[in-house]
């Protein structure tokens, strides 16, 4: 009789931890010390401390930092989500586009590593730097947490990972064109497909799945000038994507693709002001938080100059993207990223080195006035995508 009253009360305290990690979130923000924005001109900065990973309590009120490492290089080159996190939260994956020069600390040149954290680690820290092609920059893992696929900006290639338990093993590279500019690539809920935006050569390519095989398919979509950063819907029903534009002051574009069409196809495109850097869709599927430049990252005396970034929220409905809601935010701000609940939402400012703390009510976006430090630039966040 002791022994199965034992075997339940074990039973019962597994299950309550096993929903107290389910409801358990983090996010990663990686931040770039290598260069600084003066007067709308990106420069290196001499003699920089090394950059640094932070990870923050998205249960927190406010959120706050848990833990930090420092020396994962990082860039804020490429669209704000060159880190992902396993959906279990215990690696965290982090790509570095771009370098300080070895010849010239004056420029930057591009690199090719990315860095394995182990996030369950008391502190969390790096187990592992592996090669990838030319300048990776986004990544994502699929939600079965087996896979890895990263896009590299200067070669035109997307790097595949295998991930079991802490290990990550390279599982070989996929070409697409040397001049498209891979810049980010996302993957459907069910694991079977992928997005891959291409920077350069204005396209959206479509990727089939099958364990560790990735082939293209030879489908690729136009949304609009220089794509980059590409969210996926929860359902897996749509994806949206950032349209970078020539940087030339002009008022860029969201696009809506509509991934259950046969084929999938861009449906709709809605503007939102001058450079999208960030798009994350909300846990809920039903709105968009963009992250927008807003003339912020550009000299004082140009015309199209604005002294704040803003946040604006799309809701997608009907396949349509529609505005809801805008505020402003930091200078040159990268990425954002939901609370589990998206009644929070933070938003990372590069120049200010923190993050914004907004809340969502479901009809009303409102600034907390809360501001979490970082050290470094904020350059990318990302949460689990479970």
């Amino acid at each position: 009789m002791p022994i199965k009253r034992f075997v339940v009360l074990a039973s019962v305290v597994a299950v309550i931890t096993s929903a107290a990690g389910a409801h358990a979130q983090i996010a990663v923000s990686a931040n770039d010390n290598k260069v600084i924005l003066v007067n709308g001109v990106v420069k290196p900065v001499p003699n920089a401390p090394p950059d640094t990973v932070t990870v923050i309590d998205l249960k927190a009120s406010p959120p706050k930092t848990i833990a930090e490492v420092s020396g994962v290089p990082v860039s804020v080159v490429g669209p704000p989500l060159s880190v992902a996190i396993t959906p279990d939260e215990s690696l965290a994956l982090v790509t570095a586009s771009t370098k300080i020069d070895p010849s010239d600390p004056a420029k930057t040149v591009p690199d090719n590593r990315m860095s394995v954290i182990d996030l369950k680690a008391t502190p969390p820290t790096v187990i592992a730097t592996l090669e990838t092609g030319r300048g990776p920059s986004g990544l994502s893992i699929n939600r079965q947490g087996t896979l890895a696929l990263v896009g590299n900006r200067e070669d035109g290639t997307v790097s595949i990972f295998t991930i079991q338990g802490k290990t990550v093993t390279p599982a070989g590279n996929l070409a697409l064109d040397a001049k498209s500019g891979t810049t980010h690539v996302a993957i459907t809920p069910d694991g079977k497909t992928a997005l891959v935006s291409r920077y350069l050569d204005n396209k959206i390519s479509i990727l089939s799945i099958d364990g560790s095989k990735v082939e293209y398919t030879k489908r690729d979509l136009s949304a609009g000038v220089r794509p980059g950063a590409l969210e996926i819907s929860p359902s897996g029903a749509w994806a949206v994507v950032g349209n970078l534009g020539g940087g030339q002051g002009d008022e860029e574009t969201v696009s809506l693709i509509d991934l259950k069409a046969k084929p999938p196809r861009v449906v709709d495109t809605i503007t939102v002001g001058q450079t999208p850097e960030g798009v994350k869709v909300s846990p809920d599927g039903m709105h968009v938080a963009v992250v927008v430049h807003n003339g912020s990252n550009k000299p004082k005396e140009s015309p199209f100059f604005n002294d704040h970034g803003k946040l604006v929220f799309l809701r997608v409905d009907g396949g349509k993207l529609a505005r809801v809601a805008e505020l402003p935010i930091g200078h040159w701000a990268q990425g954002a990223a939901f609370s589990s609940d998206g009644k929070k939402i933070l938003v990372g400012n590069m120049v200010e080195k923190d993050y914004q703390v907004f809340e969502w009510n479901g009809s009303t976006l409102r600034d907390t006035g809360v501001r979490l430090a970082v050290k470094g630039g904020a350059a990318a966040i990302r949460t689990a995508e479970k």
